[in-house]
């Protein structure tokens, strides 16, 4: 049977990808066996990316469009190695333009503050001068602006989506249920404005950002807090404003950057992809015993882990579940490290991955390690480790659950479509998308959706040794920042994947000063795999889209999840997207 064209233009797709993946790794090979070549006094110029993912993706669609191919842990690896590499003589830092969540950036913040311990220079280089690039610069020697930009440092702000009136006016109705006061995640669908729950939560963050923001200037700027507070009062500021109030160090160019720095003025530069390649015995750092790093990264929902509809990454709880195992049973691995990048997702799949992670802790120790998000099933996972790690800004909590459906019956009667069904059993329709819950629908739901809360309660309580009632004054879905979180008791330390390090070291009996090796989970694919596993149309869809497209799946991202009427664990807001 011959293939329709658009069965041709995927296989073309995958046959495409799998070549450049194999090229690739070929070419890696190649390179593994040398070290790239890093002259003496040489600069490492470090350019992040618009955004940084956790890991790397392994599956076809992601390798082949290049997505994520720097991440977090690459940039601190970096500077880690440049620390101890002799042939490194300065770091020159490029912030991303593009603000996001603090998480990821205060972990290269931490990193960064350790480089400095080495006395050698590192220097940030604003192109755009944002505030959360300049939060992260303000951890540097100093700070470079271009001639051109502006300090656009202005406070913390954020905005919050209502499309109730948009949905009235097109027919659709959204038929949700929540179980916590702070259970806002269907708000977006619900609400025309703030209810007084959220609003108060969305206050309680952003002034909680603002105050790290005003911290971190503070900090690096050797200024006095309720100076900082005045000056961004008076943002947004020109170049020379900014250099008169001693926010920035100088105004140059990018090929005028280096001559002002403490270096051979014939010094090297090498990027961070050629970096990257240095491995750390080259340098003298690693080995040892081999921690694994469990990577959770995306929303939680069944299967296999892999890209989602809406473009963003996917927690599979059979291929978690598999990694955690692997980890587990490997008697090389002295403890586990659950590094959590997740908005939640599906209860059920999330208590599936919790039972393992209570399997894994009786073996060995079991930490976990937050990086922008671990909040409601991304939390639920967390809960039962030995101990769990936050960012100051990591968004964290959450504990609550919201279900419900989209009733499209309004917009169908508008294009003149009829819906028709046939069903046995007396709750057969309860997610029919034509009609709304009838009272003992809405029921049945609202007590699936208190079983589900009561449980998550019960998680939290036993693996934090706290009450139910305790866990529920700070429950409700309220979401916390990882400072706010640790002062609850959802948190034991503040700090990064280091930190984590050092406690996992710590529970496993490991030399506090001897070096360890990360080995992470889940395993990457060979090619064979990656070809074996199905690209869906609507995953390959989802990559190849517009940008404008692609957000506009992003605001209706739980629909997927929703579909499946399971009750859902999930984060509030943009940030669950």
């Amino acid at each position: 049977m011959a293939l329709s064209r658009g069965a041709r233009l995927i296989l073309t797709f995958v046959l495409a990808a799998a070549l450049v993946s194999m090229l690739g790794l070929a070419a890696a090979f190649l390179v593994a066996g040398r070290g790239p070549t890093v002259e003496r006094d040489s600069v490492l110029w470090l350019r992040l990316p618009p955004a940084l993912a956790e890991r790397s993706p392994d599956d076809l669609v992601g390798q082949f469009l290049g997505g994520g191919r720097q991440t977090v842990g690459s940039i601190v690896a970096a500077l880690r190695k440049a620390k101890a590499d002799e042939r490194i003589a300065a770091v020159v830092l490029v912030p991303s333009v593009q603000p996001g969540l603090w998480g990821k950036v205060q972990e290269i913040r931490d990193a960064v503050l350790d480089f400095r311990e080495s006395d050698k220079p590192i220097v940030a280089y604003l192109e755009f001068g944002q505030g959360q690039a300049y939060y992260l610069a303000t951890a540097c020697d100093e700070i470079f602006l271009t001639p051109s930009s502006p300090l656009n440092l202005v406070g913390v702000a954020s905005y919050e989506l209502f499309l109730r009136d948009a949905f009235d006016k097109v027919g659709i109705e959204a038929d949700m249920l929540a179980a916590g006061d702070y259970k806002t995640a269907s708000n977006l669908y619900t609400e025309t404005t703030f209810t007084p729950e959220h609003r108060e939560m969305a206050a309680s963050l952003n002034r909680d950002f603002y105050e790290q923001l005003v911290e971190g200037i503070a900090d690096g700027r050797e200024m006095d807090p309720a100076v900082v507070r005045t000056v961004i009062d008076e943002g947004p500021f020109l170049p020379q404003d900014a250099l008169r109030r001693g926010l920035i160090d100088a105004v140059v160019y990018e090929d005028q950057l280096l001559d002002g720095l403490p270096i051979p003025r014939n010094a090297g530069v090498v990027d961070l992809a050629r970096y990257r390649q240095v491995r750390p015995a080259d340098v003298g750092i690693g080995g040892g015993p081999s921690l694994g790093v469990v990577f959770t990264e995306g929303t939680i929902n069944f299967g296999a882990s892999g890209a989602g509809v809406t473009g963003g990454r996917t927690v599979g709880s059979e291929t978690w579940v598999r990694a955690v195992r692997e980890a587990r049973d490997d008697p090389g691995i002295a403890a586990i490290i659950l590094r959590i990048d997740s908005p939640g997702g599906v209860a059920v799949a999330a208590d599936i991955m919790w039972r393992e992670v209570v399997l894994a802790r009786a073996r060995k120790p079991v930490i976990a390690s937050m990086s922008d998000l671990a909040a409601s099933g991304g939390y639920y996972v967390a809960a039962p480790a030995h101990a769990i790690v936050a960012q100051p800004g990591t968004l964290t909590g959450s504990i609550g659950a919201f279900g419900g459906k989209f009733v499209l019956g309004g917009a169908l009667d508008r294009f003149g479509v009829n819906v028709e069904a046939v069903s046995d059993g007396a709750q057969a329709d309860l997610f029919s998308p034509a009609t709304p819950f009838s009272d003992a629908s809405r029921l049945a739901l609202q007590r699936q959706l208190d079983a589900t809360y009561e449980r998550f309660l019960q998680v939290v309580a036993e693996g934090r040794g706290m009450t139910r009632d305790e866990v529920h004054a700070v429950a409700q879905g309220r979401v916390w920042t990882g400072r706010q979180a640790k002062a609850r008791g959802l948190v034991d330390e503040l700090g990064g994947l280091r930190r984590a390090v050092e406690l996992a070291k710590e529970q496993a009996g490991i030399d506090p000063e001897r070096e360890v090796t990360l080995v992470p989970f889940p395993r990457r694919r060979s090619v064979w795999e990656q070809l074996q596993q199905s690209v869906s149309l609507a995953s390959a869809a989802a990559w190849l889209t517009s940008p404008a497209v692609r957000g506009a799946a992003a605001v209706l991202g739980p629909t997927e999840l929703l579909a499946s009427g399971a009750p859902l664990l999930l984060l509030p807001g943009p940030a669950a997207r």
